[in-house]
């Protein structure tokens, strides 16, 4: 490498009349590579370049500003440090006005305690405030430190910067801030300690904040460090950590905030720690086109959140430090995970159009039917407005983190629903970090039909029989039948009820066959079973079952699979069973289905396992907690037709010394 590096140098000279060697001319300016060279007389400026040294310096921004200063919005600024406006100063900067940064963790504007910032776009003429790379995390945003209440005291000193913050006055004043873009900050300087997009440090409720959007930071879009400043109108798009974020007692307000994820890793839309100030929220709308998580309140924080929609996230609400879900006051209820809060958006995008991004969310309409193979996309928010059909010979594809959701306004409940038909083939591809969603927009318990197979295996009811609902035709000699594959699916609200003999239910195998793979499915807070098997020999594996109204799992004309780690939960009282199961089977083991490591849970008593005419099963690690019938026989079948463990069951039971299926394996569905 020294060699060729020394080569290349005498190639590049030539002789003079002496034999000696002349050296090359000096490098020409270049007014824009940031190095000082050719005639220049200061970096990039003087010379030949066409703006002057002393024009470049009157747009840079560094040190420390101690006296008041307005920009001009016909010039563009340069962060080039750390740039301080101190107590007693107040920075002006008009409407239209650019800020562009250099990358590093010493370049942020900082206003001081005591100091003010005045920032006055305009819908038409906006503030910027960005970066020369376009790079998340290029630099360290706004800071605002002021003089309101904090749990650190007065004089604190911020994680960042070393900045005092912090002193007793609530109605303290740190200007006003309106129509402002910040854009790619949020440069770490360690894992403990970063910057964000606007970072408000005990700023008091004499500040106004309003029309803020902060785009592609690294770690949060806004943090409230404790004070009482409330903001309003807040567009938050891919800040990789939270887009909002609060800590040491902040007690203020945001009013109709929008967030919006389409890039993954993210932490969360909304994260709460410390004890609870109870901030207000009033209209807060987040979409994630990825899953994850919305709101996380650690320790002791809380909030009153009214106008909350929260649509694509797989976790709703996390308390990771076991916090009262009590200090979480959503619509007037407590908080409740198991809630998806999906609902209209309470804050119009449209409101945000001044910011000018090109990321977007699409929805799409599902309705008619699929004649040749489709895939869904996971970045489009889907709409179920009716049945959707997948047709003989074709194969919907449905990639990890989609999100259906059944529109209950929209479409009839009992005509709103996915079917795969005989010869059709669905291919649900979810994981554990972006399960597909299928859900509905009321968050009723029987909003919609859920999703139904179709298949080509045996059933008692023989081939080309006729389903109770919708007409649909199944059943065949092929028990080896292949409808395609699921794993980690949720299906929430389905059991549309057609009337009292016929309903849907959250998932729906007729005449399934063992060729079809079903694995991580979790279907919750339906109006009838969560699980029904038609006929068919299909197998499934790994089933979290939560307050379905009618029967957790339901056989019946001759199903004889396998159902492998199955979780049941009833918290809500007037179900029918854990397991219900009817028809033919029974008389002949070999040809029973199989229940393999199934965990049935109650806290309202109950029946866990009925078997109706001369059905049976074989059950292996069976175990049942708080159900006031274990094994119910209504036709009085013979109870030999049931094998738990190995014997004949009884109805007394107890069947407690099962080794529970853990329910911490179904945390992918159920956030807790």
């Amino acid at each position: 490498m020294i060699f060729a590096m020394v080569s290349g140098l005498f190639l590049a000279s030539c002789g003079n009349d002496d034999g000696g060697t002349t050296p090359p001319p000096p490098a020409a300016a270049t007014c824009s590579d940031g190095v000082q060279n050719g005639d220049e007389t200061g970096v990039d400026c003087g010379g030949s370049c066409a703006n002057s040294c002393e024009a470049a310096e009157d747009t840079a921004l560094t040190g420390s500003m101690t006296e008041d200063r307005e920009l001009d919005p016909s010039k563009e600024y340069t962060i080039t440090g750390v740039f301080s406006v101190e107590s007693g100063a107040t920075l002006t900067i008009p409407a239209g006005t650019k800020i562009v940064s250099e990358t590093g963790t010493d370049r942020y504007i900082v206003v001081q305690k005591g100091a003010m910032i005045d920032v006055q776009g305009t819908a038409a003429a906006p503030v910027i405030m960005t970066s020369a790379n376009e790079t998340p995390g290029d630099w360290g945003g706004l800071v605002i430190a002021g003089n309101a209440e904090t749990t650190e005291g007065v004089d604190a000193t911020a994680e960042v910067g070393g900045i005092l913050y912090g002193g007793s006055a609530n109605d303290d004043n740190s200007g006003s801030i309106s129509y402002l873009v910040i854009n790619y900050a949020g440069a770490q300087i360690n894992s403990e300690s970063q910057y964000n997009g606007l970072t408000l440090y005990s700023v008091g409720s004499g500040t106004a904040i309003d029309n803020v959007a902060i785009l592609n930071g690294t770690d949060d879009g806004v943090e409230f460090f404790g004070g009482t400043v409330s903001a309003t109108n807040l567009y938050l798009e891919n800040n990789e950590d939270d887009a909002v974020d609060w800590t040491e007692g902040w007690s203020g307000s945001i009013t109709d905030t929008y967030v919006l994820h389409t890039n993954a890793g993210f932490s969360t839309a909304i994260e709460a720690d410390g004890v609870n100030a109870n901030p207000t929220i009033t209209n807060f709308t987040a979409v994630s086109t990825k899953g994850g998580t919305a709101l996380q309140f650690k320790k002791e924080s809380g909030a009153t959140i009214t106008g909350l929609s929260l649509t694509g996230y797989q976790t709703s609400v996390d308390m990771p430090n076991d916090g009262p879900l009590a200090n979480i006051q959503i619509d007037g209820a407590d908080a409740d995970p198991a809630m998806t809060y999906l609902a209209d958006p309470s804050v119009d995008i449209s409101a945000f159009a001044w910011v000018s991004t090109e990321t977007s969310v699409e929805t799409m309409d599902l309705v008619g039917t699929v004649d040749a193979d489709m895939e869904l996309d996971s970045d489009i928010i889907y709409r179920l407005t009716g049945s959707l059909s997948v047709e003989t010979g074709a194969t919907l594809t449905i990639p990890a983190g989609t999100v259906i959701i059944a529109d209950a306004a929209e479409g009839e409940s009992t005509s709103t629903y996915i079917v795969v038909k005989k010869g059709a083939m669905i291919d649900v591809q979810g994981t554990a970090e972006a399960p597909v969603i299928m859900t509905s927009s009321d968050q009723n318990p029987g909003d919609w039909g859920g999703l139904l197979l179709l298949g080509n295996g045996v059933t008692s009811e023989g081939v080309d029989a006729t389903a109770e609902v919708g007409g649909f035709q199944y059943g065949g000699t092929d028990n080896t039948d292949n409808s395609g594959s699921i794993s980690y699916l949720v299906i929430n609200y389905a059991g549309a009820q057609i009337n009292s003999e016929s309903q849907y239910n959250g998932l729906t195998l007729y005449a399934v066959g063992s060729g079809t793979t079903i694995e991580n499915v979790a279907i919750l807070n339906g109006t009838d079973d969560g699980v029904e098997f038609f006929g068919g020999a299909v197998n499934a594996s790994n089933f979290y079952l939560e307050n379905n109204e009618d029967d957790a799992v339901d056989w019946t004309e001759g199903w004889n699979g396998t159902l492998t780690n199955t979780y049941v939960l009833h918290s809500v009282a007037g179900f029918s069973t854990a397991v219900e199961a009817d028809g033919v089977d029974g008389a002949d083991q070999a040809n029973n289905p199989t229940l393999e490591n199934f965990t049935a849970i109650s806290s309202v008593d109950g029946t866990a396992l009925q078997f109706k005419k001369t059905t049976g099963a074989t059950i292996t690690n069976l175990y049942l907690e708080g159900y006031a019938t274990l094994v119910d026989m209504p036709n009085d079948g013979p109870l030999a037709n049931i094998l738990i463990d190995g014997a004949a069951a009884t109805t007394e039971g107890p069947y407690t010394s099962g080794t529970q299926v853990d329910v911490a394996t179904f945390a992918w569905a159920t956030g807790e």
